[in-house]
This record gives structure tokens, C-alpha cells and sequence, in this order.
């Protein structure tokens, strides 16, 4: 029986999985990741590496992606509460320039399956997370691609953050409800909006 459900977000290829939780007196016990459930499932993924960053409250990673070796990747949060992101950058897909967002907490369990053709990002609002992802192709460097988290034309709807779109993804421009600082890379400041940026196929 498998331990796994998986649910549709509207987007080809792009879905939420909920793992089974076994729980008593003891606290619980969870199976992240079974090869045979996943294929089951309709996903034949072969995972290379494993990856975790721990951020603070208010940090924005993304969005990432890598241009000639693409990554699928199997998200979650293990520590925390994270807002995370994918959008579609497929050539030619019915939701090109789409995106969808779920919240991944160690209390939901949820994970985030991106196939390959997607930016990904994630914004942190909790203390600080731990986040977890299986990626199936290693990190190639220089290969790095990114889309702005603020691109007008995306326009992703981030929980708990406030600001006016600056012309620029500048992180000084926003903050969350509570004062708390946006906090991103320069890296991450410096990607081109959509229309500027690499599309798959």
C-alpha cells in the first residue's frame, strides 16, 4: 500500500505529495521518499544528491534554475515554514509563465515535486527553516540561471510580504507585515524579469 498521496496543483508535472504520518505515544514516524511509491505515483525520478539550507526568517532564495543541465527536485521543509515556488519555463507549455506556491512545514509534511523546465524559490517565514530537496542532476557552476521573485508579468503572490515593485528585484524595497527585512544574495537581486530570461525547449 502505498504511503504517499499525491495531489494536482494545475500545472503539468508540477504536484504536492503528502506522506503518510504514523504517530503515537512517541512521537511519529514518516517515509519521506520510496522509489516504488513515487513510480507508482508517476514519478520515475532517479535522485543523485540530497541538499539542506538552513535561513533565517524573511530570507528569498530564487528563483533558480539551472539552464543546460535542468534539475527536478523533491522539496520540503524539515525545520520551519517556508513559502515554496515553482514557475513554468517550458517552451511551448500551456502554463508558461505560470506559477504556483504551497506552504512546506514540519508540521504539513507536504512536499513540493518540480520537474525539470521549472525556476524554484522559496521565501522563509518562520524563526528559521531547515529545507530539504533531492535534486537528479549534480550542480553544474556557471550554469545558474534566475527569474525575479517580483517580476511584474509573474506576479507571485508572496504570504506576509509588502512592497511596490521598484523596477528591480531589490530586496530593500519590501518587508514582511511585521518589520521583518527581506533578506536575499546580490545574486539574487540582479536576475532579469521573464521576458529577459532562458526558456527551456
Amino acid at each position: 500500500m502505498s504511503q504517499i498521496t499525491v495531489r494536482e496543483t494545475g500545472i503539468e508535472g508540477l504536484v504536492v505529495i503528502e506522506p503518510t504520518v504514523h504517530r503515537d505515544e512517541r512521537g511519529f514516524f514518516v517515509e519521506f521518499y520510496n522509489e516504488r511509491d513515487f513510480a507508482e505515483a508517476g514519478i520515475a525520478t532517479r535522485f543523485v544528491q540530497d541538499n539542506v539550507s538552513r535561513s533565517v526568517k524573511g530570507v528569498l532564495r530564487g528563483l533558480h534554475f539551472q539552464k543546460h543541465y535542468p534539475q527536478a527536485k523533491l522539496v520540503r521543509a524539515a525545520r520551519g515554514r517556508v513559502f515554496d515556488v515553482a514557475v513554468d519555463l517550458r517552451k511551448g507549455s500551456e502554463t508558461f509563465g505560470k506559477w504556483y506556491g504551497e506552504i512546506l512545514s514540519e508540521d504539513n509534511f507536504r512536499m513540493l515535486y518540480v520537474p525539470e523546465g521549472f525556476a524554484h524559490g522559496y521565501f522563509v517565514l518562520s524563526e528559521e527553516a531547515e529545507f530539504c530537496y533531492k535534486v537528479n542532476d549534480f550542480y553544474h557552476p556557471g550554469d545558474e540561471g534566475g527569474i525575479a521573485f517580483n517580476d511584474p508579468e509573474i506576479s507571485i503572490e508572496w504570504p506576509e510580504l509588502r512592497g511596490e515593485y521598484p523596477g528591480a528585484p531589490q530586496a530593500a524595497a519590501y518587508k514582511m507585515e511585521d518589520g521583518t527585512a527581506l533578506i536575499m544574495s546580490e545574486k539574487d537581486q540582479a536576475h532579469p524579469c521573464l521576458k529577459d530570461s532562458w526558456i527551456f525547449g
